[in-house]
């Protein structure tokens, strides 16, 4: 019975630590750590999507190869039960939707892994391993499902366990939370800049193979960082003081209840929310090949180069979103930082705008016009981006601040399952490209976005009370 005082003091040790740590960026050290780490981890999980499709389409499924493809046979006909007959380009569309659909939905069982049997830092370490044999098997034609597979499974008990120990580096009531996964997924966007450049090059110039191996190698040096940094992240409390610890707390009470049963309500509008950004990696990739002037200078930009123009834009305008932040609610303007569901409404509106821009180059090819520039690319990622810097991080510290005690790294997995169904969806909705002129496409996905910053305004207004954090809503806090 004595672990319960103790991992209680732990806890507050912990917390002090956190909020006299700033030593990486005003931010503690472990953020630094976690997310070197996770630029890693994002460097072999986007080498191999930038080349995926490609490789799909371009070669893996076309007829001479598909057929050397273990299990193929069964998953093109439970696709196309659901879809009707699928081109090739359909079917790589299809199959990468899947693919990055699930992968944002296997976080939630990662996260169940590690808060109840093995641990975050064991949890990590096997899905590192599982990812880095998954980019290994990718280098065998016949090996794509099993291939995807371990990927599927490592990414789950990777993910969503970093992401919470970013959130447990903070007391609940730091204001440096929302920031500090704003950093967070600036190495994410450097992993992005880097990756289309290393593995894309590799996979379309030398061999698809060399490419989803650089991924591998990357992969296995997130590993090494991690471990590196291990004395630096939150402590991992014995799991017989961690159910003790559990039992000592009262459930989550009626608001908490409430926030939970909103939080997952909302999944929907997060979904429609991230539409316009990932189909850059879908169909974006497919309609550029085929309408775009890929030359630059005598120079034949690889597809895969797009992503790196995408990553480079939004690392830049993430650092310009966290410095206008700061410039905003600076004391002396006597103006407030809006709350988390105002910040993804506003970059919803934002985001909207990009494939609304498309709409100009479309009507022009559909008129008869001549390929597009490749500048068109920077004007959508620029619009994108500065929306987007408000969705994904400021959702992810909504998620982490309101994570019931013992179940973050579950929460955070609830919180991507948006990104596993957007996924999906978007998987779908890129198979229209072949059926709508690419002006309705892109009108489509405009109206998406925005109807979702539509949506979380109504629940700013409905329930903005019940999300507000704590310290702001002491009457509802006391119902």
């Amino acid at each position: 019975m004595t672990t319960v005082p103790l991992t209680a003091a732990a806890d507050a040790t912990s917390a002090a630590r956190a909020r006299h740590d700033r030593a990486f960026l005003g931010h503690p050290a472990g953020l630094g750590w976690l997310s070197f780490c996770e630029l890693w981890e994002r460097f072999s999980y986007y080498g191999m999507q930038a080349l995926l499709v490609l490789y799909l389409g371009n070669y893996l499924f076309l007829p001479e190869h598909i057929g050397g493809v273990a299990g193929i046979g069964s998953l093109r006909a439970a696709i196309e039960s659901v879809t009707g007959p699928r081109s090739t380009l359909q079917l790589a569309s299809a199959v990468f939707g899947l693919y990055t659909g699930f992968v944002y939905l296997t976080p939630i069982f990662g996260g169940l892994l590690a808060d109840r049997v093995l641990g975050r830092t064991r949890t990590v370490v096997l899905g590192a391993l599982l990812m880095a044999l998954g980019h290994f098997l990718m280098a065998f034609e016949a090996a794509l499902l099993p291939a995807l597979g371990c990927l599927l499974l490592g990414v789950g008990c990777f993910k969503g366990n970093i992401a919470a120990q970013v959130g447990d580096l903070y007391a609940p009531g730091d204001k440096r939370r929302a920031s500090a996964f704003q950093i967070f997924m600036l190495a994410v966007q450097i992993a992005v800049i880097a990756a289309p450049i290393v593995c894309g090059t590799l996979g379309e110039k030398v061999a698809w193979h060399w490419g989803f191996g650089a991924a591998g190698v990357g992969m296995l040096i997130g590993l090494f960082v991690y471990l590196g940094g291990r004395r630096h992240l939150p402590p991992e409390a014995p799991r017989q003081a961690a159910r003790a610890d559990a039992e000592a707390h009262p459930p989550l009470g009626r608001r908490g209840l409430l926030q939970v049963l909103l939080l997952v309500a909302i999944i929907p509008l997060l979904m429609l929310s991230i539409v316009g950004n990932q189909q850059f990696n879908n169909a974006y990739p497919l309609w550029s090949q085929k309408f775009m002037d890929m030359t630059v200078g005598g120079f034949e930009v690889p597809v895969t180069w797009l992503q790196a123009v995408d990553a480079t834009v939004s690392f830049v305008t993430m650092l310009g979103s966290i410095a206008f932040w700061r410039w905003w609610a600076k004391p002396e303007s006597g103006r407030r930082e809006p709350d988390e569901v105002t910040k993804i409404a506003l970059g919803c509106f934002l985001a909207a705008g990009a494939p609304a821009l498309l709409l100009i180059p479309a009507l022009s090819i559909e008129a008869g016009g001549a390929k597009i520039s490749i500048l068109w690319t920077f004007a959508y990622t620029l619009v994108n981006d500065i929306g987007f810097a408000n969705i994904l991080p400021v959702g992810l510290a909504l998620y982490s601040r309101a994570a019931p005690r013992g179940l973050q790294g579950v929460m955070i997995g609830i919180y991507y399952l948006h990104l596993f169904l957007g996924n999906m969806f978007v998987g779908w909705l890129a198979g229209l490209l072949e059926v709508l002129p690419g002006s309705q496409f892109w009108l489509l996905h405009a109206a998406l976005v925005g109807g979702a910053g539509v949506g979380m305004l109504l629940v700013k207004l409905l329930f903005g009370r019940l999300l507000a954090p704590d310290d702001e809503a002491p009457a509802a806090q006391a119902a």
